[in-house]
């Protein structure tokens, strides 16, 4: 890694809470190598950049590490190259993640992370949300979800419900739309949760514009 976009993302980090050790920063290089190594024959991620991963996969997934309760267990949806799931493992290692995509290629990538970085307490699943089988084999089973970018807010709120346990929470990672998205939330929708709250922010060192909205299922 570079040494502004090491120094990114340590003082990004720093942002959010987080003090990245130096196993860690090895971690996270060892990461961003594969990950452009594999990008070069598989479209895991359009952002071809060391900054780019570094910003916008990297420290976005870290936002949400302040805004993330005591949990044990974390369901990302639609984690595509592992984000946020894998980095969020990578700081909090005793906290067990499931990653499920429906991207062969991209599940295919998740674990060779997963193994090459030596985490355990961490798989990555191929299927989709809706799949019975799916929830057949993960209904009701964790403390929180989460999925960046994956659907409209509706949708996700639905498809995410059988999968958490009561008083559960959901993480939506979102632009800067969340607003408008919450105010679209059919009530059938909203009688199923309790809102918590909405967090908007700039990404380290950027205008990049982001918001979490967290949900409490009721």
């Amino acid at each position: 890694m570079e040494t502004e976009n090491r120094r990114l993302l340590i003082e990004g980090a720093k942002a959010f809470g987080i003090d990245l050790n130096e196993r860690m920063m090895e971690a996270f290089d060892l990461y961003l190598r594969e990950l452009l190594k594999w990008n070069t024959k598989i479209n895991l991620t359009a952002i071809r950049s060391e900054k780019g991963i570094v910003l916008k996969h990297f420290l976005d997934s870290l936002s949400v590490v302040p805004h993330l309760p005591e949990i044990s267990s974390l369901l990302d949806i639609g984690s595509g190259a592992g984000f946020p799931g894998i980095p969020f493992k990578m700081v909090q290692p005793s906290l067990e993640v499931t990653l499920i995509d429906s991207v062969r290629k991209k599940v295919d990538f998740q674990s060779h992370i997963i193994r090459t970085l030596g985490l355990k307490g961490i798989k990555a699943i191929h299927g989709r949300i809706q799949d019975r089988e799916i929830l057949e084999a993960l209904g009701g089973r964790f403390d929180a979800i989460i999925a960046r970018a994956f659907s409209d807010l509706d949708t996700l709120l639905l498809l995410s419900f059988p999968f958490l346990k009561k008083g559960g929470i959901l993480l939506a990672m979102k632009g800067d739309s969340a607003g408008e998205e919450l105010k679209r939330l059919p009530l059938s929708t909203r009688n199923l949760y309790r809102w918590i709250k909405t967090a908007i922010f700039s990404l380290p060192f950027s205008s990049i514009k982001r918001s979490i909205i967290l949900f409490e299922k009721i």
